[in-house]
């Protein structure tokens, strides 16, 4: 009852901070976006200058006085700021407003945070980018991060060999990112071979059966996968196998060595083993980072994910789609933290839930 008890207290508490955590980094993010309120400011000259336009443009106003029209614009722009809600000081009032319409996600229209035209669903539009998004590079970075600690282990099993020398040399080819390779690959494979496409979800028009659809998107997955790949294995081999072979210099590695235990037994039990919650760790962080994508990979390889349409967001100043990318992956790294915790303290036999107290 009492192990109850503290895990029922050590999740309140974790919970909490990280919730507070949350909530102060998206009021930050909102505070930013509409730059302190200074963008409340150019929407309300927006609304001023449409309404003084079709007052003034409008014929069946001539002759009506200067100063009565002026009076006209008044009047319809404050009942426009009214309707809005921007007769109101951002601080606070505003400002709470736009920070519980994003943790509650119930950004469902444009309007909503950034212009009275416009009815786009920010659900709809991260829905629709989100799937091609998850395929492409939850596959290219599970992919990658298997394939680094595989040859991370074989690596440090191997120190100083010909083997390792080699990767080591090619961890600089890392310092180029993916898109770089892929404009490589693109000019080799699509433009001179000719054997894959240039780019793109799936050929078109797409395939009418459901076998033709997924192997022409396997195609198109090739070489983005390829160049993701390319661009970040070496400085990842190279990073893990210099954490696995700190490890494999502690004096329990040595003196498991000196029983004779098989090089696989002694990197299961006593290197994978203690190094678990930081393989753990990296793991989840890449799978919630896969969330957002990348801009340039996406664009060089005219991939329909959420990396370009947050670009597309951003130069048009569409605030809801901005901030419903960044509530989410904030709840997903608050979740993720959460989850750690837990996770830790199976993995690990020093982690204890309650602040160290068995």
């Amino acid at each position: 009852m009492k192990s109850l008890l503290a895990v029922g207290r050590y999740l309140i508490v974790r919970t909490l901070m990280v919730g507070i955590t949350l909530v102060v980094g998206c009021y930050l993010i909102v505070i930013i976006m509409n730059m302190g309120g200074k963008l409340d400011d150019v929407r309300r000259a927006e609304i001023r200058s449409n309404v003084a336009s079709a007052i003034f443009l409008d014929p069946s106003n001539r002759g009506i006085p200067a100063d009565a029209l002026k009076v006209m614009v008044d009047e319809l722009a404050e009942l426009e700021y009214e309707r809005l809600g921007l007769d109101r000081p951002f601080f606070p009032w505003r400002s709470l407003e736009y920070l519980f319409t994003a943790l509650s996600l119930k950004l469902g229209t444009a309007e909503q945070l950034t212009s009275d035209t416009g009815s786009r669903s920010v659900a709809r539009i991260l829905s629709e980018r989100l799937p091609a998004t998850l395929v492409l590079f939850g596959t290219s970075n599970l992919l990658l991060f298997f394939l680094a600690i595989q040859f991370a282990l074989f690596l440090s099993r191997r120190y100083g060999s010909l083997v390792d020398r080699t990767m080591v040399g090619l961890a600089p080819l890392s310092s180029a990112p993916g898109w770089f390779y892929g404009i490589f690959l693109i000019l080799i494979f699509a433009a001179v071979l000719r054997v894959l496409p240039w780019g793109g979800l799936v050929q078109v028009p797409p395939p009418d059966t459901a076998p033709a659809y997924a192997l022409s998107l396997l195609e198109h997955m090739i070489l983005p996968v390829l160049a993701i790949t390319i661009g970040a294995l070496f400085a990842n081999v190279y990073r893990w196998r210099t954490f696995f072979l700190i490890y494999s210099s502690e004096d329990y590695v040595e003196l498991a060595k000196a029983k004779g235990l098989s090089a696989r037994g002694i990197q299961r039990r006593y290197i994978m083993r203690p190094t678990l919650p930081t393989i753990i760790t990296s793991l989840m962080l890449i799978l919630i980072g896969t969330w957002q994508g990348q801009i340039i990979l996406e664009t060089v390889f005219n991939w329909p994910g959420l990396g370009r349409q947050y670009l597309a967001a951003v130069n048009l100043n569409d605030t809801p789609v901005i901030l419903g990318t960044l509530v989410i992956y904030g709840y997903l790294l608050a979740g993720t933290l959460l989850l750690l915790e837990f996770i830790y303290a199976l993995v690990d036999p020093r982690v204890r839930v309650g602040g160290g107290k068995v």
